[in-house]
């Protein structure tokens, strides 16, 4: 047969040795797969080397978030919006040096008071002890041991004075990354509808509205969760200040704010932080006045849990407290304090989106007998409705 004439489908042979040829895509495909795994190493250090500024960017964003309500409303009277974020600015830094100089304040009442004051306090928890638990110290037992914990806090501080140098580079970092956090809080903040357009313009049109949705969202129930907090936490601050007033607690609006801020604003511990500072004071004070104040405490936090919380965060958050606490959970193991600060703002964000896309249907609990369940049957809402009658004064109609 002609060579001309051969068929072009017929395969090569094969070399004469019978060792098949390599496909001419298995080198192409380990190049890819080399390149695919040097770029995602190459990612990852990345990201390390970035996760401070990533952090920074991202508390940045969503403290934008909190303040951009309040910034929105100044915006739609008139000002400018950079002028609004300043005010907005200015207004919580007012709040922040008065919160930490009312509790400086108490710090140094109460610890001159408690160096003045201190062998009496002792001999008063000695006699208090040895009435109630039938026991024999003396006040020179507790000036041992007083003596033995200040000779080890000495060494702690010992240790810690000796390291000043790491200790001054994590003070002067923490300060530059408040800085870092402060600037680009102001520009989200004041650059919020044009920093959105710009994120906006990068996306296919059919995407925009999910971006634009998600952004409104999370910016509701950002802010919606710290004024919220914030609302709880004047609310505590009050009860606390009236219940410390009437035991005659020194510094009582201090303790109070104190109470009614940090267990508001420090998820899953802040509670106990926050009952400890007055605990402590009403002990020095007098054992009884303690307990007064942590039973107050305990019972605000079961009035607050069920009948405060619920009411107040229904329309910001409408978010189960065991999905709360989760989320806290998850939060601090991936980002630790700042992680667990952010996380019920970012669920409650999720969740919200995501209910916007999620259809649920009814649940249908018919029982054996074929009767609904959601409903109760007839005669028992006629019974029902006759016994609210008699109870509230009036006649019940005629029984059927």
């Amino acid at each position: 047969m002609p060579a001309e004439d051969k068929d072009e489908t017929t395969p090569a042979a094969e070399p004469a040795n019978g060792a098949t040829r390599m496909p001419q895509w298995l080198p192409r495909a380990f190049l890819l797969a080399a390149a695919t795994i040097a770029g995602l190493l190459a990612a990852f250090w990345v990201l390390q080397r970035l996760q401070g500024l990533l952090t920074v960017l991202v508390v940045s964003l969503f403290l934008a978030f909190a303040i951009e309500p309040a910034v929105n409303w100044l915006a739609r009277r008139g000002m400018r919006r950079g002028l609004a974020t300043g005010l907005v600015f200015l207004a919580l830094a007012a709040l922040v040096v008065a919160f930490l100089w009312t509790l400086g304040a108490l710090l140094v009442e109460q610890v001159t008071t408690l160096v003045k004051n201190a062998p009496e306090y002792a001999d008063g928890v000695v006699d208090w002890i040895n009435r109630t638990f039938k026991t024999d110290l003396v006040s020179t037992d507790i000036q041992k041991y007083a003596t033995e914990w200040s000779s080890t806090l000495e060494g702690y501080l010992t240790g810690l004075a000796g390291d000043v140098w790491g200790i001054g580079a994590a003070a002067i970092g923490a300060i530059f990354q408040g800085l870092g956090i402060l600037l680009f809080t102001y520009y989200f903040a004041a650059e919020g509808p044009r920093f959105r357009n710009a994120v906006c313009s990068l996306l296919p049109p059919r995407h925009q509205r999910h971006v634009l949705r998600a952004w409104d969202i999370a910016v509701e129930k950002t802010g919606g969760y710290i004024y919220s907090r914030g609302l709880l936490a004047l609310i505590s601050t009050l009860a606390h200040y009236v219940m410390l007033r009437v035991l005659d607690m020194p510094s009582a609006f201090a303790l109070a704010l104190w109470v009614g801020v940090v267990s508001q604003f420090i998820p899953t511990v802040g509670t106990y932080l926050a009952g400890a500072l007055p605990v402590i004071v009403g002990l020095v004070h007098g054992p009884s006045t303690a307990l007064w104040i942590l039973g107050f405490i305990v019972l605000y936090q079961q009035f607050e849990n069920y009948v405060l919380h619920p009411r107040i965060t229904a329309t910001t958050l409408d978010m189960h407290a065991a999905v709360a606490f989760g989320a806290v959970l998850a939060g601090a193991a991936l980002l630790g304090p700042t992680g667990a600060l952010l996380a019920i703002p970012v669920t409650a964000t999720v969740q919200a989106f995501s209910s916007a896309y999620i259809r649920r249907y009814d649940v249908e609990t018919d029982d054996e007998t074929g009767i609904d369940r959601r409903r109760p049957p007839k005669r028992r809402r006629k019974w029902a409705r006759q016994l609210t009658l008699r109870f509230a004064g009036a006649n019940p109609p005629p029984a059927e």
